[in-house]
């Protein structure tokens, strides 16, 4: 059934594609891939000057969409002329060659997307083009025969598949590089004798010329791409294809609109983490960067990255344009760029468009399963999206002084799309939140309410992985540790490469007792966000300090509570894990005076009124946190 958003169109539809891609590649992918984005890049410009749009570019295919049927054809002549010059400087067998097929026709658009006939049609004329060749359907022909001076041939009715009847086909014949050009044959011999004198002339000056190269080149050192070496890493380089999302800057006058390029952000990263294949450094990391004039090669080597995508958003009234670009700070190259202006409405497929282009441009191979969840779209109420992305400015993590109006934002998000699962998300970690911090006024019934919550948000839409955190949450504080495991797993099966599900899985993990396992998610969040030491937020730190203590590495918890400690100052929970840490550690004079400064700070704390011990699954590992503390002289 279609939406009643879709709208029809005429328009003339250029489809073009890599004649032997797969034996390309086979020889040498890396060689295959640089040389299909420099064609790419330069396709795409040539495009834009026969004011077409690139609609898409999967694998080694572009597809392109005019307005004039005359512009889209002299456009393919210009990109065959262009291509067979590019080609000509490549040896024979590296040689990418093109095949483009044209078509006037019936489109559906959606967002930024077209399909429908004229878009099937347009893919079988480039099937029945050579390589180095156009071909174009009748309808074309029809429209262009007399205003053009092209020559064609007929290639007869051909089956086009969902089409009722057979499409006239023309190969087009008079332009260079085509397959069976005319012209070129006819004058060939010109060429010729016009080459000879050339190559008499070209003689006569290769002299001055070589002298002349030889005098610029002795007194000018030519610019240098700059490059990242892997030897000048801060952290080593990982073995997979490694990405940064640098924050798209806000080019709206009004800081209000922030937190939109922000969340836009954000989303990137978040769909980029559910890619296996790539290694997707944390926005904790990434937004370090926000608002500084940096340079992408210092970027790289600061977070140990090959790969940077930065970009900027403006938005005026209801459009919206998008520019983002990828570059290799490996080899300086910009592999990709592209500017996208549509609807505010359109967001979420340009989001999808961002990702599914830097996943192409990197061969990443995705699994099925990564496919579904990769496009999967959480909702298209634009007003319901912006409202979750003003509560995380301003209430995230919770905060006392807004938490009430967090909860109010919250339902309001619930009312504006009731299938959004963010909304019921937000809802079941700021209740939980409350009863853990302190903030609610009626825990029991908060309980209950957060983990009703996020059994709905996960019922609504099972591929958001907040909600599995939101849900692990509210498991833990109801104490089913099994069931929170589970959902902070789900997490992490979602965005395998999720900074902040692999954070909380360690969080899980160390409640659970398995120590060992806690410390290697913990440590996997690490490398996701290289900037740890300096995050603004203390979670990280507080759970290596959890994680390494049940894991009885008393020594690195030590140190990760003492630096959790100077950074964010004082917590009841910090200073309690760090006096249990030396007091297992038999450093018993520094962890009775850590006794007396959490007694200062703390003087009606003892230890059986202290709940938050017996979080743990396991009496024992509540019994070995307790009696540390009674050994460092804490009161019963």
């Amino acid at each position: 059934m279609i939406k009643e958003d879709l709208r029809r169109r005429l328009s003339a539809i250029l489809s073009a594609d890599v004649e032997g891609y797969s034996l390309l590649m086979r020889d040498d992918e890396e060689a295959t891939v640089h040389t299909l984005t420099a064609y790419r890049n330069a396709m795409t410009h040539i495009i834009n000057q026969y004011r077409g749009r690139v609609v898409d570019t999967p694998g080694d295919n572009i597809l392109a969409e005019f307005n004039s049927v005359v512009d889209a054809v002299n456009c393919g002549v210009e990109l065959q002329r262009d291509l067979s010059e590019r080609n000509a400087e490549l040896s024979e067998n590296r040689r990418m060659r093109f095949r483009i097929g044209i078509n006037l026709g019936d489109v559906l658009e959606d967002g930024v997307r077209i399909y429908g006939d004229g878009v099937n049609i347009a893919a079988r004329m480039e099937s029945l083009a050579e390589a180095g060749g156009i071909c174009i359907s009748g309808t074309v022909y029809d429209a262009i025969e007399s205003k053009i001076g092209l020559g064609y041939e007929f290639l007869g009715e051909q089956e086009v598949k969902n089409i009722d009847k057979p499409v006239r086909a023309y190969r087009v014949l008079s332009y260079p590089g085509a397959a069976a050009h005319r012209v070129v044959r006819a004058k060939r011999a010109v060429r010729k004798i016009r080459r000879n004198m050339a190559l008499a002339i070209l003689f006569v000056l290769l002299v001055f010329v070589t002298v002349a190269i030889w005098h610029f080149y002795a007194h000018h050192s030519p610019a240098k791409k700059e490059v990242v070496s892997v030897e000048k890493m801060a952290v080593p380089l990982p073995e997979k294809p490694s990405i940064v999302v640098l924050p798209f800057a806000n080019m709206n006058e009004d800081p209000e609109q922030e937190f939109f390029s922000d969340g836009i952000t954000e989303d990137i990263i978040t769909d980029l983490s559910k890619v296996s294949g790539l290694f997707v450094i944390a926005s904790n990391s990434s937004f370090s960067y926000k608002g500084k004039q940096v340079k992408i090669q210092d970027v790289a080597k600061d977070l140990g990255v090959r790969y940077v995508l930065e970009g900027s958003v403006r938005r005026s009234g209801n459009r919206l344009r998008i520019t983002a670009q990828l570059i290799d700070a490996g080899t300086g190259d910009h592999m990709w760029a592209e500017r996208y202006d549509s609807e505010i409405k359109d967001i979420f497929s340009i989001q999808d468009q961002v990702t599914q282009k830097v996943v192409s441009e990197l061969a990443i191979t995705l699994k099925a399963s990564e496919m579904e969840r990769l496009f999967r779209k959480h909702t298209e109420n634009i007003e319901a999206y912006e409202l979750y992305l003003r509560i995380l400015r301003k209430c995230w993590p919770p905060k006392k002084e807004c938490h009430s109006e967090a909860i109010e934002l919250s339902k309001r998000v619930i009312e504006l799309d009731p299938k959004f699962g963010g909304g019921y998300q937000l809802l079941s970690y700021l209740l939980s939140a409350g009863v853990r911090f302190g903030l609610s006024t009626s825990p029991s019934e908060d309980v209950e309410k957060a983990l009703e919550f996020a059994q709905q948000a996960v019922s609504i839409d099972d591929t958001f992985a907040p909600s599995y955190i939101s849900l692990a949450g509210a498991y833990l504080v109801k104490r089913q540790h099994e069931d929170a495991l589970a959902a902070a797993s789900a997490a992490v099966r979602i965005e395998p490469g999720g900074y902040n599900p692999n954070m909380w899985l360690g969080f899980y993990l160390h409640w659970m007792g398995r120590g060992e396992e806690a410390v290697k998610a913990v440590k996997k969040a690490q490398q996701l966000n290289p900037k740890w030491l300096s995050d603004p937020l203390p979670w990280l730190l507080d759970f290596m300090g959890f994680a390494t203590f049940t894991a009885g590495r008393y020594e690195e918890s030590i140190s990760a509570w003492k630096q959790v400690l100077d950074r964010f100052g004082p917590l009841l929970l910090r200073e309690a894990f760090l006096t249990a840490a030396y007091s297992e550690l038999g450093r018993d004079d520094e962890a009775k005076e850590m006794a007396q400064q959490l007694l200062k700070r703390y003087p009606k704390f003892s230890v059986s009124s202290w709940n938050y011990a017996r979080t743990y699954k396991n009496q024992e590992d509540t019994e070995r946190l307790l009696n540390a503390l009674r050994k460092a002289g804490l009161p019963e």
